[in-house]
Order: structure tokens, then sequence, then C-alpha cells
């Protein structure tokens, strides 16, 4: 015989991720032989989401706890939870995954009160430091009831297959912006078309970028950051490739692409490089210095530099 369990959820306090929204039901399940018992669930036991921005500050997040039972409990019920680093690699076995704990994670409440009366409680938590980690990494942070005890001492069951809250900590990619492009495009029998618009940069991959000019010119642009780098004015910055595009087809274009390895744009048009050195990103400034060419019988070059808005 299966006995009904209802799980009574407030819909103003209904199970939520800033900035993401959830997609778990929430609403009735069943437990063999459940008549007289009680259970302490995590309802959103499997895996949630919450896309980190790379920047300093603490991001909340927040889940709930669930006594499941065929009456309302009579007595208060105290529920002790705690960061699980270990949960993740029994996560990773089960499903093939490859996810690293996240380093920075805490619990605003690891001991939980549910009211006699009541079987919802809601645990607060945040993470924060996604400005210093690598965006190619997959993060999660999981989360897991340890105990549950009556006022009176009664332990609760705690229910193994949903005694977990795993979230996932995507960081999103950090150079992904509007930028300010100011610069030019170099004609060989035209001359110099200049450039000062914003441009959306937008994700291709982790460390990949793209935007639809190159100077003047529709041809998409694709800008990866690389862990090479040059000293620029003193400041370390991360050489880039830089990839143009026919927007047409996506390939490259069919005449030849290509980057410059030192300036050499037009001495005589704004912006001036503050050095020789061209094809980096500059984390200080947050700006990328670019100089590069497609062929076209005689080369355009383009001369950009892009700071983020």
């Amino acid at each position: 015989m299966k006995n009904k369990i209802n799980l009574i959820v407030s819909f103003l306090a209904v199970m939520f991720l800033l900035p993401s929204c959830l997609k778990d039901t929430v609403g009735d399940y069943w437990v063999n032989d459940l008549a007289g018992k009680a259970y302490a669930t995590i309802p959103a036991y499997t895996i949630q989401t919450l896309v980190l921005q790379p920047k300093a500050g603490e991001v909340p997040f927040k889940f709930m706890v669930n006594i499941a039972t065929d009456a309302l409990p009579t007595e208060d019920i105290t529920v002790t939870l705690a960061i699980d680093q270990a949960a993740v690699a029994v996560y990773n076995t089960a499903h093939s995954t490859k996810y690293s704990v996240f380093p920075t994670i805490s619990i605003g409440t690891p001991t939980l009160i549910i009211a006699k009366g009541t079987r919802n409680g809601y645990v607060s938590g945040k993470v924060w430091g996604a400005e210093i980690l690598d965006a190619c990494s997959s993060f999660m942070g999981a989360i897991s009831i340890v105990s549950a005890k009556t006022a009176s001492g009664k332990d609760i069951t705690v229910a193994g297959n949903m005694k977990t809250y795993y979230l996932s900590l995507p960081i999103s990619n950090p150079y992904a912006a509007d930028y300010q492009c100011v610069g030019y495009r170099v004609h060989p029998v035209n001359g110099v078309y200049t450039v000062n618009t914003v441009e959306s940069c937008s994700t291709i991959d982790c460390k990949t970028i793209i935007k639809h000019l190159m100077g003047d010119y529709p041809y998409d642009v694709t800008i990866s950051v690389t862990t090479n780098t040059v000293v620029v004015k003193g400041v370390t910055c991360y050489k880039v490739i830089v990839d143009t595009l026919d927007p047409a087809n996506g390939l490259p274009v069919s005449s030849g692409t290509g980057m410059e390895s030192t300036f050499t744009g037009n001495t005589g048009y704004n912006p001036q490089p503050p050095t020789n050195d061209v094809n980096y990103y500059n984390p200080v400034t947050k700006q990328f210095v670019l100089n590069y060419f497609y062929n076209s019988g005689a080369p355009r070059i383009t001369y950009e530099i892009l700071t983020r808005l």
C-alpha cells in the first residue's frame, strides 16, 4: 500500500536562486508504508544552477527543507545541515561529470528549526570569490542534511536519496560585455575609415568572444584570451588570438587574415598605441588592443582599442 505525502509549499517563498529560475516540480510524491513515519528531505535534490558573474561580491541562494509526513509534526524539529564536499565526488561518479568543489560557500542557517504544525523551512547560503576562479572550470557546491531531531529528542530519519542540495556554479565569460571601440581601418586605395562606436561582444566559450565589425566593415571578429603574457607599461597583459570571419558562412575570410606582431596602424590617426605591442588584453584598464588584417589583393589593416563599458 502506498500512502500519499503532501509537500505543503508557500508559493510566495518557493525555492529560488538568484538570478536563476528553478524548474523543479513541487507537489505530491509517494513513499511506501509511510503511516506514522517522518523523513527529513530536500525536495530540490536534483542539480540546480546559479550563474555567477566574474566579479567580487556575495551572491545569495536559498532552498527548502521539508519534513515528509502523513500528519503535521506535533513538535519543533531541528534540522542540522553542513557543506558536503564529498557529495560532489559522489555526484561526479554517478553522473560522469567533472565538477570541482566551489571553494567559498557558506550556510547562513546551518541549524534550522521547523516549527510544530508545519513541514517546511528555508535554508539560506552564499557564495563569493568568482572573480578569481577560472571561468573554464565547472564548479559545484553541495549541502546535506546531517541530522534531524524533535524537541523531545526523537531522531527523524534523513532520506538518503533526498538529503543533498546540489548547486552548479558556472562562471560567465569575463570578457563578454559592451565595449567602446575606437580605431580605424586602413584601406590600401581609399584611405582610412575611422571608427568610434559601441560594440557588443558575446560569448563563444569561456575565453572567447565575438563582435560583428572589423573596423567599419561587417566581418565578424573572434577574440580569444590566452595565458601568454606581455608586459605593457608595467602591467602584465594577456595575448589574444584574433580571427576574422565571413558572417555569410562563419568561416575565416577566404582571402586570408592574420594578426600583426607590432603596431602597423596609421600614425596620423588616433588612438595611438601605448607601446608597439598589439593584440593583448589589459586586465587593469579592461581594454583590448587589436591590430589585425585581411587580404584582398593588399591587406586591409585594422587598429582598435576596445574599452569595457
